[in-house]
């Protein structure tokens, strides 16, 4: 980051987002923390988390913010003690800036959360462990889901196997509220899980997402406890015909809209382009939601060592949804699943 400061004409940085608090100083939990270019990082804390923080922190002093005291003034004097006077931002609300604004008097303050993201965006060899973890311990989950799922079990008792069997397996907890949406509910793409029963021959889109080391997974089958219909089975081999295409067209250079692209227009050549209704794609990190986006929009280039999903969708109001989704790894002449559940549409 230090460098990234130079490159910007910047002499300090100001994070405020939990989670690029957290990929600087190894710590969750953090109030802000102050990267000045020319000393060490400070990151601020509440009393509920100085000592494991103090433990626990990396790349950084650890500053005690006390009950009474106003963790922005603590920066403010720092700031000036330091003589900092342009200084970037990550991702603030508008009440915060205007906050900083006015305490920061004389020191120019400039959004520059492109810095972060863009670090974020590569993985280094630790984070890429960690969500090889993280992906491994999901892929079993969803293994545990084709185990137990059956008719006449409700989708949040699905669910609750889930969970508990990756917790098992060591995650610290999930990427996101677990997703067993069955029947016509799966055709909600974010329909969460409910007490409504599973029933045979009933599409199931099961969406989960274990975390290891606060670093998450990303994965999604969709089954029928019994046998596809033949409605069923065509919208099947199409969502998984345009996954394993735009699987192959990941690496490297290739612009994430043209990946997008790829499973896109294969989806509206078999008719069912109105019924794709979300992005291909989204980084995964430390958040289940980053950058890169694969849409049509972002015409950036994918970058080895970018964590993606690829999950092409069809929904139909009344009848269901299929969706199938994996953790995807770009490499500079390919891709490679990190996820790794079977591709298997029927459960016996």
């Amino acid at each position: 980051m230090k460098k990234s400061l130079e490159k910007e004409n910047l002499n300090g940085y100001i994070v405020a987002n939990e989670k690029n608090i957290l990929y600087f100083s190894n710590f969750l939990g953090g109030v802000r923390l102050l990267i000045p270019r020319e000393s060490e990082n400070i990151l601020y804390v509440r009393g509920v988390n100085y000592e494991s923080a103090k433990r626990t922190a990396k790349n950084c002093r650890v500053k005690l913010i006390k009950m009474v005291e106003d963790a922005d003034l603590s920066v403010r004097d720092q700031v000036k003690r330091l003589n900092l006077s342009r200084i970037g931002f990550d991702v603030i609300n508008a009440s915060l800036y205007l906050k900083l604004t006015n305490v920061l008097k004389g020191v120019k303050l400039e959004d520059q959360s492109t810095l972060v993201r863009e670090l974020r965006d590569v993985k280094d060899e630790k984070e890429l462990r960690y969500l090889r973890k993280a992906a491994e311990i999901t892929s079993e989950g969803m293994k545990t889901a084709f185990e137990v799922i059956r008719p006449g079990l409700l989708e949040y008792e699905v669910a609750a196997e889930i969970e508990y069997a990756m917790r098992k397996l060591g995650s610290n907890g999930v990427a996101f509220d677990s997703i067993v949406a069955s029947s016509v509910r799966s055709a909600f793409p974010h329909g969460g899980c409910t007490d409504q029963k599973i029933r045979r021959d009933d599409l199931v889109m099961i969406d989960i997402g274990a975390k290891y080391q606060n670093y998450v997974s990303d994965l999604t089958r969709t089954v029928v406890v019994g046998k596809l219909s033949p409605k069923q089975q065509k919208i099947y081999e199409i969502t998984n015909e345009a996954q394993q295409r735009a699987f192959q067209a990941i690496q490297e250079g290739v612009k994430a809209c043209e990946v997008d692209a790829v499973a896109r227009d294969f989806i509206k050549k078999e008719g069912y382009e109105k019924n794709f209704v979300h992005n291909l794609g989204h980084g995964v990190g430390l958040d289940v939601h980053e950058t890169p986006i694969l849409s049509s929009e972002n015409k950036n280039a994918l970058k080895s060592r970018n964590v993606v999903t690829v999950e092409p969708g069809i929904y139909i109001t009344g009848f269901g949804g299929i969706r199938i989704e994996d953790t995807v790894l770009v490499h500079k002449d390919g891709a490679e699943r990190l996820t790794k559940a079977v591709y298997t549409p029927e459960v016996k």
